[in-house]
Protein backbone atom coordinates (compact mmCIF):
# COMPACT_ATOMS: atom_id res chain seq x y z
CA UNK A 1 0.00 0.00 0.00
CA UNK A 2 1.39 3.35 -1.06
CA UNK A 3 1.54 6.06 1.51
CA UNK A 4 0.87 9.60 0.40
CA UNK A 5 2.24 12.76 1.88
CA UNK A 6 -0.78 13.14 4.13
CA UNK A 7 0.23 10.03 6.07
CA UNK A 8 3.66 11.38 6.94
CA UNK A 9 4.18 12.67 10.42
CA UNK A 10 4.20 16.44 10.41
CA UNK A 11 7.48 18.05 11.33
CA UNK A 12 7.42 19.90 14.66
CA UNK A 13 7.05 23.66 14.32
CA UNK A 14 10.13 25.83 14.46
CA UNK A 15 10.51 27.09 18.03
CA UNK A 16 10.12 30.76 18.82
CA UNK A 17 13.45 32.19 19.95
CA UNK A 18 13.59 35.06 22.43
CA UNK A 19 16.51 37.14 23.63
CA UNK A 20 16.87 37.86 27.35
CA UNK A 21 19.57 40.01 28.93
CA UNK A 22 21.06 39.27 32.34
CA UNK A 23 22.35 42.45 33.95
CA UNK A 24 23.44 43.79 37.31
CA UNK A 25 26.48 44.99 39.19
CA UNK A 26 29.98 43.60 39.30
CA UNK A 27 30.17 40.19 40.99
CA UNK A 28 26.40 39.75 41.40
CA UNK A 29 26.27 36.32 39.73
CA UNK A 30 25.41 36.92 36.08
CA UNK A 31 27.93 34.43 34.72
CA UNK A 32 26.84 31.89 37.34
CA UNK A 33 23.16 32.31 36.38
CA UNK A 34 23.78 31.77 32.67
CA UNK A 35 25.97 28.74 33.38
CA UNK A 36 23.47 27.17 35.79
CA UNK A 37 20.65 27.05 33.28
CA UNK A 38 22.26 26.83 29.83
CA UNK A 39 21.75 23.56 27.98
CA UNK A 40 24.82 24.26 25.88
CA UNK A 41 28.30 25.00 27.12
CA UNK A 42 28.04 28.72 27.83
CA UNK A 43 30.26 31.15 25.98
CA UNK A 44 32.18 33.23 28.50
CA UNK A 45 34.45 36.22 27.99
CA UNK A 46 36.05 36.32 31.42
CA UNK A 47 39.45 37.74 32.18
CA UNK A 48 41.47 37.57 35.38
CA UNK A 49 41.26 40.68 37.54
CA UNK A 50 44.56 42.52 37.44
CA UNK A 51 46.32 44.95 39.73
CA UNK A 52 45.86 47.61 37.04
CA UNK A 53 42.10 47.22 37.29
CA UNK A 54 41.85 47.41 41.07
CA UNK A 55 41.36 51.20 41.17
CA UNK A 56 38.23 50.87 38.97
CA UNK A 57 36.89 47.43 39.99
CA UNK A 58 35.25 47.69 43.40
CA UNK A 59 35.51 44.22 44.94
CA UNK A 60 34.22 45.17 48.39
CA UNK A 61 31.71 42.51 49.39
CA UNK A 62 33.00 40.12 46.71
CA UNK A 63 36.66 39.95 47.69
CA UNK A 64 36.97 36.32 46.55
CA UNK A 65 36.11 37.23 42.94
CA UNK A 66 39.13 36.73 40.67
CA UNK A 67 37.65 37.14 37.16
CA UNK A 68 35.37 39.56 35.35
CA UNK A 69 33.25 39.47 32.20
CA UNK A 70 34.68 41.84 29.58
CA UNK A 71 32.15 41.38 26.74
CA UNK A 72 29.26 39.02 27.48
CA UNK A 73 28.16 35.58 28.59
CA UNK A 74 25.95 33.57 26.24
CA UNK A 75 23.75 30.56 26.89
CA UNK A 76 20.57 28.89 25.66
CA UNK A 77 17.66 27.18 27.38
CA UNK A 78 14.58 25.48 25.93
CA UNK A 79 11.62 26.31 28.16
CA UNK A 80 9.16 24.40 26.00
CA UNK A 81 9.37 22.51 22.72
CA UNK A 82 8.25 25.68 20.96
CA UNK A 83 10.11 28.27 23.05
CA UNK A 84 13.87 28.81 23.28
CA UNK A 85 15.59 31.58 25.22
CA UNK A 86 18.97 32.99 24.29
CA UNK A 87 20.65 34.51 27.33
CA UNK A 88 23.14 37.36 27.12
CA UNK A 89 24.95 38.30 30.30
CA UNK A 90 26.15 41.89 30.28
CA UNK A 91 29.46 43.09 31.75
CA UNK A 92 29.04 44.72 35.14
CA UNK A 93 31.70 47.43 35.23
CA UNK A 94 31.08 50.98 34.06
CA UNK A 95 33.91 50.87 31.54
CA UNK A 96 32.19 48.13 29.52
CA UNK A 97 28.74 49.73 29.36
CA UNK A 98 29.31 50.84 25.77
CA UNK A 99 28.51 47.21 24.87
CA UNK A 100 25.04 47.35 26.39
CA UNK A 101 23.32 49.09 23.47
CA UNK A 102 24.40 46.38 21.05
CA UNK A 103 23.47 43.57 23.43
CA UNK A 104 20.05 45.14 24.08
CA UNK A 105 19.02 45.20 20.42
CA UNK A 106 16.11 42.82 19.86
CA UNK A 107 15.84 41.82 23.53
CA UNK A 108 12.38 40.79 24.72
CA UNK A 109 13.26 41.54 28.33
CA UNK A 110 15.90 41.43 31.02
CA UNK A 111 16.80 40.07 34.43
CA UNK A 112 18.44 42.54 36.81
CA UNK A 113 20.36 40.56 39.43
CA UNK A 114 20.67 42.25 42.82
CA UNK A 115 22.94 41.62 45.80
CA UNK A 116 21.58 43.07 49.05
CA UNK A 117 25.14 43.80 50.22
CA UNK A 118 25.61 46.12 47.23
CA UNK A 119 22.07 47.01 46.26
CA UNK A 120 23.08 50.33 44.74
CA UNK A 121 25.07 48.46 42.07
CA UNK A 122 21.89 47.48 40.22
CA UNK A 123 20.45 51.03 40.02
CA UNK A 124 22.22 51.72 36.72
CA UNK A 125 20.78 48.57 35.08
CA UNK A 126 17.26 49.36 36.31
CA UNK A 127 17.56 52.90 34.99
CA UNK A 128 18.89 51.64 31.66
CA UNK A 129 15.93 49.33 31.02
CA UNK A 130 13.36 51.81 32.29
CA UNK A 131 14.63 54.56 29.97
CA UNK A 132 14.57 52.23 26.96
CA UNK A 133 11.22 50.66 27.73
CA UNK A 134 12.65 47.13 27.99
CA UNK A 135 10.58 44.96 30.36
CA UNK A 136 12.61 43.57 33.24
CA UNK A 137 12.36 41.65 36.48
CA UNK A 138 14.60 42.05 39.51
CA UNK A 139 16.00 38.87 41.05
CA UNK A 140 17.72 39.04 44.44
CA UNK A 141 20.57 36.53 44.37
CA UNK A 142 20.80 34.88 47.79
CA UNK A 143 24.45 34.52 48.76
CA UNK A 144 25.41 32.24 51.65
CA UNK A 145 25.87 34.00 54.97
CA UNK A 146 24.14 37.19 53.82
CA UNK A 147 21.17 38.64 55.66
CA UNK A 148 17.83 38.02 53.94
CA UNK A 149 15.35 40.87 53.54
CA UNK A 150 11.63 40.73 52.74
CA UNK A 151 10.84 41.25 49.07
CA UNK A 152 8.80 44.34 49.80
CA UNK A 153 11.72 45.93 51.66
CA UNK A 154 13.96 45.38 48.63
CA UNK A 155 11.23 46.72 46.31
CA UNK A 156 10.97 49.89 48.40
CA UNK A 157 14.76 50.32 48.53
CA UNK A 158 14.96 50.05 44.73
CA UNK A 159 11.85 52.23 44.23
CA UNK A 160 10.41 49.69 41.78
CA UNK A 161 7.07 50.18 40.08
CA UNK A 162 4.40 47.81 41.37
CA UNK A 163 4.19 45.86 38.10
CA UNK A 164 7.91 45.01 37.98
CA UNK A 165 8.36 41.39 39.14
CA UNK A 166 10.66 40.96 42.13
CA UNK A 167 11.90 37.47 42.92
CA UNK A 168 14.20 35.92 45.49
CA UNK A 169 16.39 33.21 43.98
CA UNK A 170 19.72 31.45 43.73
CA UNK A 171 21.77 31.97 40.57
CA UNK A 172 23.43 28.57 41.13
CA UNK A 173 20.19 26.57 41.06
CA UNK A 174 18.73 25.64 37.66
CA UNK A 175 15.09 25.49 38.79
CA UNK A 176 15.38 28.82 40.60
CA UNK A 177 16.82 30.45 37.48
CA UNK A 178 14.07 28.94 35.30
CA UNK A 179 11.43 30.50 37.55
CA UNK A 180 13.13 33.87 37.17
CA UNK A 181 13.28 33.55 33.38
CA UNK A 182 9.65 32.49 33.12
CA UNK A 183 8.66 35.54 35.18
CA UNK A 184 10.58 37.82 32.80
CA UNK A 185 8.97 36.29 29.70
CA UNK A 186 5.46 36.47 31.18
CA UNK A 187 5.99 40.09 32.25
CA UNK A 188 7.32 41.04 28.80
CA UNK A 189 4.37 39.38 27.04
CA UNK A 190 1.88 41.21 29.27
CA UNK A 191 3.65 44.49 28.47
CA UNK A 192 3.50 43.67 24.74
CA UNK A 193 -0.23 42.92 24.95
CA UNK A 194 -0.85 46.19 26.77
CA UNK A 195 1.06 48.10 24.11
CA UNK A 196 -1.13 46.56 21.38
CA UNK A 197 -4.40 47.43 23.11
CA UNK A 198 -6.13 50.42 21.49
CA UNK A 199 -6.16 53.50 23.64
CA UNK A 200 -9.54 54.17 25.22
CA UNK A 201 -11.07 57.57 24.54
Amino acid sequence: MAFGRSSRREAPPEPVTLKILVAGGFGVGKTTLVGAVSEIRPLRTEETLSEAGRPVDDVSGVESKTTTTVAMDFGRITLREDLVLYLFGTPGQDRFWFLWDELAQGALGAVVLADTRRLEDCFAAIDYFERRGIPFAVAVNCFEGVNRFPAESVRAALDLDAEVPLLIGDARERESVKEILVAVVEHALVRADQAREPATT
